[in-house]
């Protein structure tokens, strides 16, 4: 596949999103382009996940449209199965199945959505395993691992099959402190393999550190976005401000 650097790999043009009476994103313009790294970054309630969820097409959006590189996916009559065959989501609840062992989970969408053959799935799922330190676990099911370890694995399951954009929707708020580095040290990896991610996170010094581009929701409105360097050091909005004010140390 030729990847074009200059064209988005990701265009989202005024999305807006309701629940009932409840709008909960206004008009959310986004563009991520091929290897970078998008931090979404605010406040409980302000729209991140949602907006997650829309890229995604597991929410339907009420108004605006979603490119994958040149296909508008936000069209009614577009084939969401395929559309979500090439964006990775990985929650922060894990969501690894239960009653299956942790290569399992990782071969699941090799062969029952991309087509491969058990054996190529399997040496794919144990190419990621061995990446992500885990080999020795394959044969062991979720709830034998540590949440930074089942963790690593949802990850590895969604990036597996090699996907346009991986969204990652909180992967750290769920683990002890102490857990948060494993997940960190893989996206860190993953950034350095060239994989388009987009990250809603509440972890500021990471997103300083690795993010291409940062931006700032708040009452599903963008209020401010900027390179990193800039975002952090010198706001423009009294809203970011405040709320940089309240979580950098």
């Amino acid at each position: 596949m030729t990847i074009n650097w200059d064209e988005p790999r990701l265009l989202a043009k005024n999305i807006v999103k309701r629940f009932g009476d409840r709008q909960i994103l206004s008009g959310v313009n986004l563009e991520v382009y091929p290897g970078q790294i998008v931090a979404l970054l605010g406040s409980s309630g302000s729209g991140k996940s949602t907006l997650l969820r829309c890229l995604n097409l597991i929410e339907q959006i009420d108004d605006g449209q979603i490119w994958l590189e040149s296909q508008e996916i936000s069209k009614p009559a577009v084939n969401q199965d395929l559309v979500r065959a090439e964006i990775g989501l990985v929650f922060q609840a894990y969501n690894l199945f239960s009653h299956m062992t942790i290569l399992q989970n990782i071969t699941l969408a090799l062969t029952h959505v991309h087509g491969q053959e058990k054996d190529q799935a399997k040496a794919t799922a144990l190419r990621w395993l061995v990446r992500i330190g885990l080999a020795d676990k394959a044969d062991q099911y979720p709830d034998k691992l540590s949440g930074g370890q089942q963790q690593r694995t949802a990850i590895a399951r969604a990036v597996a099959t090699n996907p346009k954009l991986l969204l990652l929707d909180e992967v750290t708020s769920a683990l002890d402190p102490e857990l948060v580095g494993e997940v960190l040290g893989l996206i860190r990896e993953l950034k350095s393999a060239g994989t388009t991610i987009v990250m809603a996170t509440h972890e500021l010094n990471f997103a300083r550190e690795l993010a291409d581009w940062v931006v700032f929701l708040d009452n599903g409105k963008i209020i401010e976005e900027a390179e990193p360097e800039v975002f952090f050091t010198d706001p423009k909005q009294d809203r970011t401000k405040e709320f940089l004010s309240h979580r950098l140390k």
